[in-house]
Parts: C-alpha cells; sequence; structure tokens
C-alpha cells in the first residue's frame, strides 16, 4: 500500500464580528430604542452582538455614543419604582393576607426590594411578581 502525503493547509482568518454600540447618550433607566444602538464592524470582549439583545432593555447607568454596550449595561425595564404605592401579598399554609405598601427601592419583575407597608410602618422584603405586586415571605 502506497501512503500519499496529504498537505493540509490552514488559514488563519480572523473571524469578524458585530459589535452593538450606542449612537446617541442613553442616560440611566432609560428604555434603548432601535434608534439609540447600531452595529459596527468590530470584535470587543464582553460587548453584545446583536441588536435584539438590547432593544426594549433599560440602561443601568448612562452610556455614551460611541461605547460598546457591554453586558450587565443593561437589564429589564424596571417594573416598580421607588415610593410607589404597591401591593403586598403575603401567603403562607393557606393564609392570604394583600395589603398596601410603599416600595423603598426599584425593581424588575423576580428582583427582591425592600418595601413598607403602610399600615404598620413595618419594613419588609419582598419578590416582584409579574403583576406588579411583592410577595413577602415569613
Amino acid at each position: 500500500m502506497r501512503w500519499v502525503p496529504c498537505l493540509l493547509i490552514v488559514l488563519a482568518v480572523p473571524g469578524w464580528a458585530d459589535t452593538v454600540v450606542a449612537t446617541r447618550t442613553i442616560r440611566a433607566q432609560q428604555i434603548i430604542t432601535a434608534d439609540a444602538v447600531r452595529l459596527d464592524p468590530a470584535v470587543v470582549e464582553g460587548a453584545y452582538s446583536d441588536l435584539a439583545q438590547v432593544i426594549g432593555l433599560e440602561a443601568k447607568f448612562a452610556i455614551y455614543p460611541g461605547r460598546a454596550m457591554m453586558k450587565g449595561s443593561v437589564g429589564e425595564p424596571a417594573l416598580i419604582d421607588r415610593n410607589q404605592v404597591i401591593e403586598l401579598i403575603y401567603e403562607n399554609a393557606g393564609l392570604r393576607i394583600v395589603t398596601e405598601g410603599r416600595a423603598l427601592g426599584r425593581g424588575a419583575v423576580g428582583d427582591r426590594i425592600r418595601v413598607m407597608n403602610i399600615a404598620s410602618r413595618t419594613t419588609l422584603f419582598g419578590t416582584i411578581a409579574p403583576d406588579g405586586s411583592v410577595l413577602v415571605a415569613p
């Protein structure tokens, strides 16, 4: 049997990727719209690479024009704002208590925030539910 030497040539070609970049100043707590971002042909480690990943999210801090949108700089939009009157719900073993409260923090669905029971002035921690109420646990 005769062996024919094979020559494999592997060319190192840089992989081109896009990076999401701000087109204008995006203030903290502002919802990101399609006109506020664009794709630049660059590779930035830790940055978003698709516009759909950031549009509709909320900026956690100010992002300036020409800067890459880094992961961790945006998050889900807040459902509850500080000082907002909210519904507090306590459920345990078939018992359900619903009362008014005041949010002492700001957050999105699933976030834990401090709240105050308006009737008793007691400060509690609770988890934000999808309907905007806050579930407190024993």
